[in-house]
C-alpha cells in the first residue's frame, strides 16, 4: 500500500483583505434606530446543507446558524413544526444529509457588533500566517505548531492555533481541530477543512487506526529497546483549578510505547536519553505521566518534572519542554491511502542531546 509523506516546512502564504467599510457595517432592518440589540430576520430562508453540515445534528445546525437566538427560542420552532427539513418535521436529534433543505421562519437575532479596541484579531490574524503549514489540500490542513503556542484560546489565552488559521483564513468556511497537543509540545497538529473529512479523522483517532509518534529527551539511562507502560490515568483539579493527571489503578486504561534512541551525559547537568514514545492510546498528558511515573521526566516538563533540573536546563539555556509529535500517520479520507506528516525536528533537540540532529522526523 502506498504511504505518501510529507515534510516540506514552509511558511503560510496568505494576504489578508480587510472588508470594505460598506461590508463591516451592519445593515439597520426597517424600522431601526431604537438602540436595541437584535432585529428580526426579515423572511424565511431556505438553507441547502452542503457536505460541511451533513452529520450535524438539526439543533446544533441551528445553533450554529441562529446565533444569538435562545436556544430555548430553536427548540421551540423545532417542536412546533415551524422550522422543517425538506418540507416535513423534524426531531432535535435529526442527522442533516447533504442536499437536504431546511426551512428557518424569521427569528430575532442579534445584530453584528463593531469590534472592541483592543481586540486580538488583528494579532491573531498575523500569528495565523506565521504558522508552518507541513501539508496541505483541499481537505486537510497540517502545521508545525510551536511550543508554547495553545492549541485554542481560553483560561487567560487570549487566542491558539486554530483561531490564529481562522484569522489568517478568513474565507475558510469550515476549519476545526482534528486532535489537540500540549501547549507546550509542539509538532503535527492537523486541521479539517471539511466537516465529512473531520468526521472519518475523528472515527480513525477513536479506532486507533492512526500511528502517531513523538519524541522526548528524558533525564536518565533509557536503555536502546522498546518498552511499554501500561499505567492506569486519572484526571483531577489542583487547587488552583488547573488540569492535572496522576497514575492511578482504577483509572483510564492508558498504553505507551517507548523506544530508547540514545543518551548522553552533559557535564553539570547529568544524563539524559532521546527516545521515541508511541501513542497506544491517547490519554491526556499520557506521555509526560508515564515517562514521569516510569522514572524518566521528560526535560522541561513544568507538570511532572523534575523541577530543580529543570531550573539547571533553563539556566545553561535549555528552556523549554522537550516533547515534540514527530508525525502521525493516518488513512487519508478522499483516497483510503496511508500517509504520514512529518514536523522537523527543532533545533533546541540536537542543541541538548546532538544525536536528535540526525533523526528525520
Amino acid at each position: 500500500m502506498r504511504n505518501d509523506e510529507y515534510s516540506n516546512l514552509k511558511g503560510l502564504r496568505i494576504q489578508v483583505h480587510p472588508l470594505s467599510a460598506a461590508e463591516r457595517t451592519p445593515k439597520e432592518p426597517s424600522g431601526a434606530g431604537s438602540g436595541e440589540s437584535d432585529a428580526l430576520a426579515p423572511a424565511v430562508r431556505l438553507v441547502l446543507i452542503d457536505e460541511n453540515s451533513a452529520g450535524q445534528r438539526l439543533d446544533n445546525f441551528l445553533i450554529r446558524s441562529c446565533k444569538g437566538v435562545p436556544r430555548s427560542h430553536l427548540y421551540q420552532l423545532i417542536r412546533s413544526g415551524q422550522l422543517r427539513v425538506d418540507g416535513h418535521r423534524a426531531r432535535a436529534d435529526h442527522r442533516l444529509e447533504a442536499g437536504e433543505q431546511v426551512r428557518i421562519p424569521p427569528v430575532r437575532v442579534a445584530l453584528p457588533q463593531e469590534p472592541r479596541a483592543g481586540t486580538a484579531s488583528p494579532a491573531a490574524a498575523r500569528a495565523g500566517e506565521l504558522l508552518p503549514v507541513i501539508f496541505e489540500d483541499e481537505g486537510i490542513i497540517a502545521i508545525d505548531k510551536p511550543a508554547g503556542v495553545a492549541v485554542h484560546g481560553g483560561s487567560g489565552i487570549a487566542s491558539g492555533a486554530i483561531e490564529q488559521l481562522r484569522a489568517a483564513r478568513p474565507d475558510e468556511r469550515f476549519l476545526e481541530l482534528v486532535h489537540r497537543l500540549d501547549r507546550d509540545t509542539s509538532g503535527v497538529l492537523l486541521f479539517a477543512r471539511k466537516r465529512p473529512w473531520l468526521l472519518d479523522l475523528h472515527r480513525q483517532l477513536r479506532e486507533r487506526s492512526t500511528d502517531k509518534r513523538y519524541l522526548a529527551i528524558v533525564a536518565g539511562r533509557f536503555p536502546k529497546r522498546t518498552k511499554t507502560f501500561s499505567f492506569g490515568l486519572q484526571r483531577y483539579l489542583t487547587t488552583q483549578g488547573e488540569r492535572r493527571v496522576a497514575v492511578d489503578p482504577q483509572g483510564q486504561e492508558a498504553r505507551t510505547r517507548i523506544t530508547g534512541l540514545g543518551s548522553i551525559v552533559l557535564p553539570s547537568l547529568g544524563e539524559f536519553s532521546l527516545v521515541e514514545a508511541e501513542l497506544l492510546t491517547g490519554r491526556t498528558h499520557q506521555i509526560r505521566v508515564h515517562l514521569a511515573q516510569a522514572g524518566f521526566p521528560i526535560a522541561g516538563d513544568d507538570k511532572y518534572g523534575n523541577f530543580e533540573l529543570n531550573r539547571s536546563l533553563a539556566r545553561a539555556g535549555h528552556r523549554r519542554m522537550f516533547l515534540h509529535a514527530a508525525r502521525i500517520a493516518f488513512r487519508h479520507p478522499r483516497t483510503g491511502r496511508v500517509m504520514t506528516v512529518r514536523a522537523p525536528v527543532p533545533s533546541a533537540f540536537a542543541a541538548l542531546v546532538p544525536a536528535a540532529g540526525t533523526i528525520d522526523g
